[in-house]
């Protein structure tokens, strides 16, 4: 009974961070301005009791006694691995004091309320003292877990287990090897059409056509909705409630578009989660206390991508579904081909925007981050300074000059919400997504349904491979069983090289030459 009775205090504490979601929603969805202050006090206590209930004596006892009962289970025993998890986690949150987490949580929710006026004023200045906070947080919670190299990687941990600065230096210096030779030659090219992306296109009617997508590859809206906010997200309150959001720029359809099918991706994981795993170790997040089924954050953003990307982004799916946008937007795109529309929606434009980058220029924007919160962290760039160093990167990437603070370092939410050592997370996950989609595509029912709009396949690779474990298997452990290979960037490369060759006829199939 010791591992029945242990599973069901985790069980309580799936539930609190499950109703620490429903606020987060809400706060960035539908609460009225005036609640903020509140909210971060509610949000703060929730926490607080959370990791109290994690790291209780009870809790002790009760992980004491299950790992007896199952120590004599082989190692992979689905119980023996739910009990190393929450000895993992009790371990974890013992070392880090019950005020500091309230201190980084209460200013956490309070801070995307300061970043969301500094964002619409065009004012950083607004936001360095709390930024500072931030970071001076962060940096203790570093120090009180511990790192063996670099102080940001005590961070990534709780995002991305295992990987460190020393690791993502070879991934980065991989892709910016691959990727840099084509933006350049693209840059010789003449760009396609893209003038009738940027007409007047209803709100209303982009999210009837955003919803329409997302069900398309399989987002279950009897167990999720579509809404609105600042800053696209996806979360759910276990398998059988899972929200997505997007933005809606009535004068840019890509945005809304987009945006739905990348969080329908992320839905589509959570979703996928085995039944059985509900309240379970496998469908939360111990050690980053988060309600959440994906293995790590780089594993739950492959699906996004992939699905944003190599399904949603690709010629096949537009011949088969570009009637449907045009059924919807008549006059839009009344004079618009199912060949420029595929070729508009992937045309790259270096930009500043992150979530509206192209893929190809897309992870140049996750490794400024990346290596600007590293600095961050191990006091080698000052707060104040952040600004000169984005703007020189950006130039230095892209040849752009950036206009505005809203377009340059207050773009992204994270930094707000406390949330430092996540970026890496977005590229781990293009790269897993280009690794698990050429494995899948090897099989011809997935291949011949990606052809025909049959898109369940694909799903079914998905769920067998990454969905159904939820946290049962580490990162690389998914990769191994499904690819045979740990996290490869090769096929991410080889798939970007293909595709914007073609697109901008360059020479030597696939070459950039």
């Amino acid at each position: 009974m010791s591992y029945a009775n242990l599973m069901e205090r985790i069980g309580q504490v799936n539930d609190l961070l499950n109703t620490q979601s429903i606020l987060n929603w809400d706060a960035r969805t539908m609460m009225p301005e005036g609640g903020h202050e509140t909210r971060a006090k509610q949000l703060a206590t929730l926490s607080v009791l959370t990791r109290d209930l994690l790291v209780s004596a009870e809790t002790r006892r009760l992980v004491d006694a299950a790992e007896k009962e199952v120590e004599s289970l082989d190692a992979d025993d689905v119980r023996k691995v739910m009990v190393a998890q929450v000895r993992e986690a009790f371990d974890y949150h013992e070392a880090i004091p019950a005020e500091l987490t309230r201190r980084r949580v209460e200013l956490g929710s309070i801070g995307h309320a300061v970043w969301a006026k500094a964002r619409a004023e065009n004012d950083f200045a607004q936001f360095v003292p709390l930024l500072e906070e931030t970071v001076s947080l962060n940096r203790e919670l570093a120090e009180v877990r511990g790192y063996e190299e670099h102080p940001y990687d005590a961070l990534m941990y709780r995002f991305e287990p295992g990987e460190t600065v020393s690791s993502l230096q070879p991934l980065f210096a991989r892709l910016r090897e691959g990727l840099l030779p084509l933006i350049k030659a693209i840059a010789q090219k003449e760009q396609p059409r893209a003038d009738f992306l940027e007409r007047t296109y209803p709100a209303d009617r982009q999210h009837r056509l955003g919803l329409m997508m997302a069900r398309t590859i399989g987002y279950d809206l009897e167990r999720g909705r579509l809404d609105t906010t600042l800053h696209p997200f996806e979360v759910s309150f276990t398998r059988n409630d899972v929200r997505i959001t997007t933005r809606f720029y009535e004068n840019y359809l890509p945005a809304s578009l987009f945006g739905a099918l990348h969080e329908a991706g992320h839905a589509l994981y959570e979703q996928g989660v085995d039944p059985a795993y509900t309240r379970t170790p496998f469908a939360t997040d111990l050690v980053g206390l988060y309600a959440v089924g994906g293995v790590s954050f780089g594993a739950h953003e492959s699906q996004s991508r992939l699905w944003e990307n190599h399904v949603g982004r690709s010629r096949a799916f537009w011949d088969l579904h570009f009637a449907t946008a045009r059924d919807i937007f008549p006059e839009q795109l009344a004079d618009v081909s199912t060949e420029e529309f595929w070729r508009a929606v992937n045309r790259v434009r270096p930009g500043f925007i992150r979530v509206e980058a192209d893929e190809l220029t897309y992870d140049f924007h996750v490794m400024l981050r990346t290596e600007i919160e590293a600095a961050l962290i191990d006091g080698s760039l000052k707060v104040k300074d952040l600004p000169e160093a984005w703007n020189a990167t950006i130039k230095e990437y892209f040849g752009l000059d950036v206009p505005s603070d809203t377009l340059g370092v207050l773009q992204d939410v994270h930094w707000s919400s406390g949330q430092i050592g996540t970026f890496c997370n977005y590229t781990i996950g293009n790269v897993m997504a280009g690794q698990l989609f050429e494995t899948a595509s090897r099989q011809p029912a997935i291949a011949d349904g990606l052809r025909s709009g049959n898109y369940r396949p694909l799903y079914g690779f998905m769920a067998d491979n990454i969905y159904r474990h939820g946290r049962r298997y580490g990162r690389d452990e998914l990769l191994v069983r499904s690819t045979g290979r740990k996290l490869d960037p090769e096929p991410y490369v080889a798939y970007l090289t293909a595709k914007y060759s073609e697109i901008y006829g360059l020479q030597g199939n696939g070459s950039c030459q």
